[in-house]
């Protein structure tokens, strides 16, 4: 949900600076298909009974890392995604010295309590490896707990999306160009 928010607020910020939406229509993501497929897994290993099959976490990490890599790949495509990146790295180290697993801090564990891990999940505990990268962040009103990498990929998502809200038009370009001229070629 913050990362919906966050994208949200990239859009909404780009529009009043006077950006438009039609710049999305401009932008050409390389192997979007990648990201799309990374994106459903991930979820599905969220969201479905596969969370309750303990490899599924090692599926779910690799999806992780497809995305960091991809968010690499589009460094000079979107300006900001390196904070995107750089969340998902921060993801990406607490969960693969934590045995492919998030620790939750207790307090924000809700039913993950009574079982100790789910797929990709674990409470924090004293064995817990790098445990301030791990889950113990609570954003009112939303009830989840984040991590610090969720943070920076949600401040990641509003730039890259206010950043492309941003970008000029067809139309502005093409006004801008002709500016140039009438400026630079005098009569």
């Amino acid at each position: 949900m913050l990362w919906l928010v966050a994208i949200a607020l990239g859009l909404v910020v780009g529009l009043v600076a006077g950006g438009s939406i039609d710049s999305f229509s401009r932008v050409r993501f390389r192997w979007p298909l990648v990201l799309l497929a990374a994106a459903v897994i991930r979820e599905a290993v969220l969201l479905t009974p596969l969370n309750r099959v303990d490899a599924m976490r090692y599926v779910y990490m690799v999806a992780l890392a497809a995305i960091v890599v991809w968010t690499i790949w589009h460094f000079d495509l979107l300006p900001g995604v390196w904070l995107v990146t750089v969340g998902g790295a921060l993801n990406l180290l607490v969960i693969g010295v934590n045995g492919a697993r998030m620790p939750v801090a207790p307090a924000l564990a809700g039913s993950l309590l009574g079982r100790g891990a789910i797929a990709q999940y674990t409470v924090m505990g004293p064995g817990t490896n790098l445990s301030a990268l791990g889950d113990w962040i609570s954003v009112p009103p939303f009830p989840e707990a984040y991590s610090v990498g969720d943070v920076v990929i949600a401040a990641g998502l509003a730039l890259v999306v206010f950043f492309i809200t941003r970008r000029p038009t067809r139309a502005q370009a093409d006004g801008a160009e002709t500016s140039r001229r009438i400026v630079s070629d005098p009569p």
